[in-house]
């Protein structure tokens, strides 16, 4: 799992939200950049997160879509991903009633998983995340679906003020450990102390170094 796959992984959301992110090296040569949108539809949430990224002769450009009830229950999860030129879709429906995710691979497989009745997938949990800071909460471990499923841990590691292109901000720092069948990897997320609870920061550590994700608005 790298960077550009943990990126994904964001009411203190605000409605008509739109977020844009750079992608930097380790270096802080710019890698690429990112946006996240959040807007209500019928009722529920419509988050979506690209990545427009990559190096010469290898692109990346993927699409993240999540509809979420207003408490950040899970509906559907969407991947649209190119990398070079290997692309997959794939979209996962979350059943509550029944109690099943099922994930539906374009030509591919159909896979079942029993779910909790409040699932969340990466970006879901990354808006319950943002509700339970502006509650003075950190969410307890929880099962968090981005196609497959992974274990996510979070740790407050303190406040601390970051300086951004706009300025310096304060933000809430955590620790998140996420474990997979074939992952274990952690990282870390900054959030502004603001009203809406926006992500502004993430780092990655990497076999090539510290990658970050850099609000830009």
């Amino acid at each position: 799992m790298n960077l550009l796959l943990l990126a994904p992984l964001l009411f203190a959301v605000a409605e008509n939200e739109h977020l844009r992110y750079n992608i930097n090296w380790p270096s802080g040569l710019n890698l690429g950049e990112a946006q996240l949108r959040t807007v209500p539809k019928q009722g529920n949430l419509d988050m979506e997160f690209s990545i427009d990224a990559g190096v010469p002769g290898f692109p990346v450009t993927d699409r993240y879509r999540s509809l979420a009830t207003p408490a950040m229950c899970s509906v559907e999860f969407e991947k649209d991903l190119l990398h070079g030129k290997k692309s997959t879709k794939e979209t996962t429906k979350f059943d509550a009633a029944k109690g099943v995710a099922i994930r539906e691979t374009k030509g591919g497989g159909k896979t079942e998983a029993s779910i909790l009745p409040c699932a969340k997938d990466a970006l879901s949990f990354l808006g319950f995340i943002r509700e339970e800071l502006a509650k003075g909460r950190v969410p307890s471990p929880q099962t968090v679906y981005f196609g497959a499923a992974y274990t996510i841990r979070l740790h407050h590691a303190g406040t601390q003020k970051i300086t951004l292109p706009e300025g310096p901000v304060e933000t809430d720092k955590l620790v998140a450990t996420v474990k997979g069948k074939a992952s274990d990897i952690t990282f870390e997320i900054y959030i502004a102390k603001d009203k809406s609870r926006t992500p502004v920061l993430v780092k990655a550590p990497l076999a090539m170094g510290v990658f970050s994700m850099e609000l830009v608005r």
